[in-house]
């Protein structure tokens, strides 16, 4: 994966995405999607990580494992069949990473870097396959404000939407009951750590590096029923 020309510096926040090469579906299986998890908490680490003989051979819980200081605070994610979306800001390890590490390279390229290629990995592997797993670069964009924020964390958290209704957005969503239940299902997004599921899953996010938008479920939930009823442009 070759090094990213722009900067993303310390004290901004970023929404990051991805997509298989060609439009490919990245995540087959649910065993894919929680590799894919597992490796946004392990991969977010100044350690070197190989998941097979630290967590597999050794037979421990990979939410168990001592990772150390996190390199990027995530505040929101989510998987999709063939992309994903982080939000997050990079952490201070600069430096402290690797003797490999070029001087400018941003943490969040470090951590992104190492999560595609562990992911690429395993999946290669598993489906037998050779060659880039992700399209090129990651995209990145950095969120300037809090309306821009705010509208982030809806969209990650919103985006299974798209499964059970495709245009939902340009239509409005026709039961908006369906469409809640759906998501307080949906495992594969942070959706439920903003409404306080206690799961193992929690540990990937440092909801305390970020503006404190929903510091209660309440607070959270009416969000997301706002953009249910009135769906927003970008700001």
């Amino acid at each position: 994966m070759a090094f990213r020309k722009e900067s993303l510096v310390f004290g901004e926040f970023y929404h990051i995405y991805n997509r298989g090469n060609s439009k490919q579906d990245i995540f087959i299986d649910e065993s894919d999607r929680d590799r894919f998890v597992k490796l946004l908490y392990l991969c977010n680490s100044s350690q070197k990580i190989r998941f097979r003989e630290d967590i597999v051979e050794r037979k421990i819980d990979a939410w168990d494992f001592d990772r150390g200081e996190p390199i990027v605070s995530i505040g929101a994610w989510v998987l999709m069949k063939n992309h994903f979306h982080i939000y997050l800001t990079p952490g201070k390890l600069l430096g402290k990473i690797g003797k490999n590490t070029k001087e400018k390279e941003s943490p969040i390229s470090i951590f992104i870097r190492k999560l595609g290629t562990a992911y690429s990995m395993y999946f290669n592997k598993k489906y037998q396959r050779v060659g880039k797993l992700f399209e090129g670069h990651f995209k990145s964009v950095c969120v300037q404000s809090d309306p821009q924020a705010k509208y982030v964390f809806s969209y990650i958290h919103l985006n299974p939407l798209k499964i059970i209704d495709p245009l939902w957005k340009e239509r409005g969503l026709k039961n908006i009951k369906k469409s809640l239940t759906f998501l307080n299902r949906y495992s594969w997004s942070s959706y439920s750590d903003y409404r306080n599921i206690m799961r193992s899953e929690n540990k990937i996010l440092s909801k305390h590096n970020f503006p404190d938008y929903f510091f209660n479920k309440k607070m959270f939930d009416k969000e997301i029923f706002d953009w249910f009823t009135f769906p927003k442009e970008l700001p």
